[in-house]
């Protein structure tokens, strides 16, 4: 039975560009949030920008604590937390990748403060989606937890960040185009909830960094600009949806299952990049281009280039529709079998 009213979220401000860390003084004032504030980062992210958000916010005359975490375990969220009761911030402040801005968002949400989102790389869309991904939990994909108030993107920054985190975002960018037809697919077989807003937010944001492709290269700030705003979009239109259904499918749950096998493995958006690629001929749809693009952009087709076994891949995208049997996509509808999905992998060059 379907929910009597649809919730939305959404970030009230987002700044993308060059230099524009130091406008984060500016936004905290005209957000209207003063006293103190818990900085949240990683090692690298705290070197490479929080320090300077730390002194750009006191300079505002606010309090700032500074808070390092590893990754974004449940050990990691409690951390968080417990430094949020004892601190009581204010205001959270998430900078670095999509793990630390995980750690962030779900901790702020669990203890009913607000959060800011610095990204200090654009390897997936968890920098401007509601929901967080925490290792270590009951479930091995995503959680709802709350939108960045506000979204603050430095291109010179992220520019310092390695080049395959930039590919890897592409990869979870271009999975929507999967994503999307599992979600259609569900509203036309299942009767679920589909929003054509949400979806095609979702599938414009794919098209954008397909198209652009060519731009999408080291040095090149607009290519990096690109893909910064599909990324923030696909945060939006998962706001939107109310769920990660616009970006999360069949191509995501081959992703989880390949983590849950433990093996040597890429980054997400690598993984989804190839899942997208095996969904995309499983929909009859044009596999080839995506795969073509993914090669374009320098990131991984086959498993080798992932750094996974064959058999790993072939288990992995036999085990996918088991991660949510609620979630029906058309790995649940076709039911592959272990044959049928080796020859899907031969067939699309993965294996």
């Amino acid at each position: 039975m379907s929910s009597p009213y649809h919730y939305m979220q959404l970030p009230r401000e987002v700044i993308v560009g060059k230099g524009i860390l130091a406008r984060v003084k500016e936004v905290v004032q005209r957000l209207g949030l003063t006293g103190s504030a818990l900085i949240v980062a990683g090692v690298k992210s705290c070197e490479i920008a929080g320090k300077k958000v730390r002194d750009l916010l006191e300079q505002t005359g606010m309090n700032v604590d500074t808070l390092l975490v590893e990754t974004a375990t449940i050990k990691d969220v409690l951390m968080v937390e417990d430094r949020i009761k004892a601190w009581k911030p204010r205001l959270l402040i998430g900078v670095g990748g999509g793990t630390k801005i995980d750690a962030a968002k779900l901790s702020s949400y669990r203890q009913g403060i607000p959060f800011i989102s610095v990204p200090t790389t654009l390897s997936h869309d968890g920098i401007a989606s509601p929901l967080a991904s925490v290792k270590g939990a009951d479930k091995p994909y995503s959680v709802m937890a709350q939108a960045p108030l506000a979204i603050i993107a430095d291109t010179d920054v992220i520019a310092e960040a390695p080049w395959r985190l930039v590919t890897s975002g592409c990869g979870d960018v271009i999975a929507k185009f999967t994503a999307v037809k599992d979600w259609k697919l569900a509203h036309a077989e299942k009767d679920e909830y589909y929003g054509e807003y949400a979806s095609s937010l979702a599938l414009m944001s794919a098209r954008l960094v397909m198209k652009n492709a060519e731009l999408i290269k080291p040095g090149n700030d607009e290519g990096l600009r690109v893909l910064l705003e599909a990324l923030i979009s696909c945060g939006v239109a998962m706001s939107i949806a109310g769920s990660s259904r616009p970006c999360s499918g069949s191509e995501h749950l081959f992703s989880h299952a390949l983590d849950m096998l433990h093996c040597p493995h890429a980054m997400h958006g690598e993984q989804c990049g190839v899942g997208s690629v095996l969904a995309a001929y499983l929909h009859r749809a044009n596999w080839k281009r995506i795969r073509d693009t993914l090669k374009q952009i320098g990131a991984p087709t086959t498993a080798f280039e992932l750094g996974a076994k064959d058999k790993d891949v072939v288990k992995a995208l036999e085990m996918a529709a088991t991660i949510r049997p609620e979630r029906y996509t058309i790995l649940h509808k076709l039911n592959l079998d272990r044959e049928a999905c080796e020859k899907v992998a031969r067939i699309t060059g993965i294996i």
